[in-house]
């Protein structure tokens, strides 16, 4: 794994290398405005007030406005608007069609409110404003977090997809409207999920970061969602994907490798041929903000306010939201179990739980937590005393920073969240008193603050333990732990988080993405040329090509548009046209020579041939010794053996061994494996070569590749009389030889497309790209009339309000 404390830190703008080209400016995308906006009761004035939660987040945009040479410029939805009383409580929603002049005076007012700081709102009109949020939160937040859903007819789910779905268009157009070359777009959580891609299908060459602030499910959960491969896909549009912690990070490659079939490492994602670096960058606090406002005069009366109210007590703090992954219920009963153990503690600790509204779970819980409450405060309590205070409401920050600053024992038993930063915040508030506090094993918060009591919230047997034990600690131990705790706080900030993420994104620029950029193929040009030529030559593979790659081989057949543009093409006499790819005989006979013969065909990478007219194959390794192909068997079949979902495909030359149905990071391992093993025996003892494939590992005679046949194929030409023009296509590693054997004929090198399917920071030594296999078949319509130019585009794909990808 790489070593992130030797990268040079990437404070601002000059901090980035030149050959970047960076704007200077962040484009910050979150799901909701720092402030609230609202009119109240019986007052058509717009108004705006500071929205509670997300206050890290809302403080990285502070900084980077306030302290960095960054222009950041925060892209948010407005969120519902809304009519509260005089007391701030929520009366009913505005209908959100604004005026032009009113969405200027409110932008002003947010603007002003985060110290001139630039805002682009994303204004949603019409009435029913939370159906934007409802695939987020009754759908994908519930994954997230392990919540298993009821089972529906999918009609409401589909609807909510479509908002979904609409809700990331809507994010990509206003970005799209102030978007520069060279800046980079920062997205954030589970609203946005689509957005990196759709924005990466406009901009290839963008810099674009995403970060997951919720937990990430294993696999085997994510794989629950029906739009999982779309959401996934969404994300790997970006340069970096963050998360908050390893086993997060973790669970999301291992979905994306074992749900989308693509190659990865524990640092980064190869798809397309694009590198996505998937880095752990746990999100910090303003720590100087938090301690400037924790040690205020006005908090200390307040602290002392809440201990004569409680004299002689140990005082329990807990804050949670009231949903069904915060633990409340779970501390609770390790609360009382607590009391049942150590009756010595019984009426001289008190437990002060603030909990605030949520969107799951929130009346069942509510219920639940109110039953609790009640039972333990009559099991132990008296009349002048409850052993619980229960406070189910929001409250002020000064009254927030005063519980947390006066507690003994802060106790955090979420079953489930990203990263929980009101321990953060405990930690800080705790500087001069050195209170320990417990937090659960779940919270993302736990690969950070590893000095912590740690528990498992579902044991409340081992809960009552850590809480007795933390209150008969030790001032000495107190203060050892918090020091560690608090220098880990004061450390990691919010600051130095989005210093992490920017120095992440830039090395994952340096190293991969733009080390190589491959403009988009320019079809004028190539029809252009295409038409001025008299002879031409076409140069396909066939896999991920001509058909997209599928996980059963037998079935990639070709389509009815391939074929007909195959027949169209071959029809010119102007034309040749040959399919160089890595199947076999029978393969390519039977579902392209049958169907055309007008077609040239070379099997198994260059091993045979047949031209158009000829009744037979020729077997160019003909003479070559096979008997390497035994001790390859051999070995091939003792990892087969040893690896479920793989298999032996037998050519007449080559030997491949598949395990694109196996699991895919034990199949990666041991393709590894075995490609170490072949290199060390096989590859030494005869003049082979061992290849790695999409999926697969391909032995074959060494002197044999897809270059020494198209050397072949042009060679044939007389002298002066080479093709005008020459389309070669390919996607694999494979036909990188195609391509450097077309480049390197100097006489033709004007009148020659490589082109590379994939991603344009693919490595390629081709000129051009096209994205997929669907945009190669635009190409070869345009070619030959079938489709004019502005049907075939720019090999750019957008997402349909299906979330189905379209060209």
């Amino acid at each position: 794994m790489e070593d992130r404390a030797n990268y040079p830190k990437v404070y601002g703008p000059s901090d980035i290398p030149s050959d970047l080209k960076a704007s200077g400016r962040i484009i910050n995308v979150t799901v909701n405005l720092p402030y609230q906006i609202y009119k109240t009761e019986n007052d058509d004035a717009w108004k705006v007030r500071q929205r509670r939660g997300n206050a890290a987040l809302f403080s990285s945009n502070e900084y980077l406005n306030k302290e960095t040479e960054w222009e950041s410029i925060l892209v948010a939805w407005t969120g519902e608007l809304q009519t509260l009383d005089n007391n701030g409580n929520f009366v009913g929603e505005i209908d959100s069609n604004v005026s032009e002049e009113e969405k200027t005076r409110i932008t002003g007012m947010v603007e002003t409110e985060l110290g001139g700081a630039k805002v682009a709102p994303i204004w949603l009109a019409g009435k029913n404003q939370k159906k934007w949020r409802s695939y987020s939160e009754n759908i994908i937040w519930q994954t997230l977090h392990y919540i298993q859903r009821e089972a529906s007819d999918g009609r409401q789910e589909k609807q909510w997809w479509y908002n979904y779905v609409k809700l990331n268009e809507a994010y990509s157009d206003m970005i799209c409207s102030i978007y520069r070359p060279g800046d980079i777009i920062w997205v954030h959580d589970y609203y946005l999920m689509l957005l990196p891609q759709i924005l990466r299908m406009k901009y290839s060459e963008a810099y674009i970061a995403f970060f997951i602030h919720t937990p990430f499910p294993s696999s085997e959960y994510f794989r629950c969602l029906s739009k999982r491969k779309e959401l996934l896909e969404g994300i790997l549009g970006a340069n970096l994907v963050g998360t908050q912690s390893y086993a997060y990070t973790r669970h999301f490659i291992s979905a994306c490798t074992r749900l989308l079939g693509v190659q990865s490492t524990p640092t980064y994602i190869s798809t397309n041929g694009a590198h996505v670096s998937v880095d752990t960058l746990p999100i910090g606090i303003n720590t100087k903000l938090v301690e400037k406002l924790a040690f205020e005069p006005s908090i200390a009366e307040k602290v002392q306010a809440i201990r004569d109210l409680y004299p002689d007590k140990k005082i329990i703090v807990g804050r949670d939201r009231l949903d069904n992954v915060r633990g409340v219920i779970q501390k609770l009963h390790g609360f009382e179990t607590f009391l049942s153990m150590y009756p010595e503690w019984q009426q001289k600790v008190v437990l002060i739980q603030v909990t605030a509204s949520s969107y799951s779970g929130g009346s069942k819980i509510e219920r639940k937590t109110s039953e609790l409450v009640a039972h333990i405060n009559g099991s132990y309590g008296q009349l002048h005393f409850s052993p619980v205070h229960h406070y189910p409401r929001h409250i002020a920050r000064d009254e927030y920073l005063a519980l947390l600053s006066v507690a003994d024992l802060g106790l955090i038993t979420s079953v489930r969240d990203g990263m929980n930063t009101t321990c953060l915040e405990y930690v800080v508030c705790q500087k001069n008193n050195h209170s320990p506090i417990i937090l659960s094993e779940f919270s993302g918060t736990a690969g950070s603050l590893t000095d912590a009591v740690q528990v498992n919230p579902w044991d409340s047997v081992g809960v009552a333990q850590a809480i007795n034990e933390c209150l008969l600690m030790s001032d000495e131990r107190k203060t050892e732990m918090h020091n560690k705790l608090y220098k880990h706080v004061t450390t990691n900030t919010v600051q130095s988080w989005v210093v992490d993420n920017m120095t992440r994104l830039v090395r994952n620029l340096q190293r991969h993405d733009h080390s190589h950029i491959t403009p988009g193929l320019d079809r004028s040009l190539a029809l252009s040329k295409y038409k001025s030529a008299k002879d031409r030559l076409f140069l396909f593979d066939y896999d991920g090509t001509l058909t997209p790659i599928v996980n059963d081989p037998s079935a990639a057949i070709p389509s009815a548009k391939l074929v007909r543009y195959l027949k169209l093409l071959s029809e010119d006499p102007k034309n040749v046209i040959w399919i160089i790819s890595g199947r076999d005989e029978a393969f390519l006979e039977k579902w392209i020579g049958e169907v055309n013969e007008n077609i040239g065909l070379s099997a198994e990478h260059g091993c045979f041939m047949k031209g158009v007219g000829q009744e037979t194959w020729e077997n160019l390794a003909e003479k070559t010794d096979m008997s390497w192909q035994n001790d390859v068997l051999d070995v091939f079949n003792y990892y087969t053996e040893r690896t479920q979902g793989s298999h032996v495909e037998r050519k007449r030359i080559a030997l491949t061994w598949h395990y694109r149905r196996a699991d895919p990071e034990f199949g990666a391992f041991q393709a590894l494996e075995l490609r170490s093993h072949l290199e060390q025996t096989v590859a030494k003892k005869y003049d082979v070569e061992v290849m790695t494939g999409k999926a697969n590992i391909e032995v074959r005679p060494k002197f044999l590749n897809k270059g020494e046949i198209v050397k072949t194929l042009v060679n044939e030409y007389p002298e002066g009389k080479k093709p005008e023009f020459i389309f070669c296509v390919g996607d694999d590693k494979t036909d990188e030889d195609m391509f450097m054997a077309i480049k390197n004929i100097p006489e033709i090198a004007d009148h020659v497309f490589p082109v590379v399917v994939g991603l344009s920071s693919k490595m390629t030594t081709a000129n051009w790209h096209l994205i997929d296999p669907a945009n190669v078949l635009d190409t070869l319509g345009l070619l030959v009339g079938a489709v004019d130019i502005s049907e075939a585009g720019s090999g750019s794909v957008d997402i349909n309000s299906e979330g189905s990808v379209t060209n």
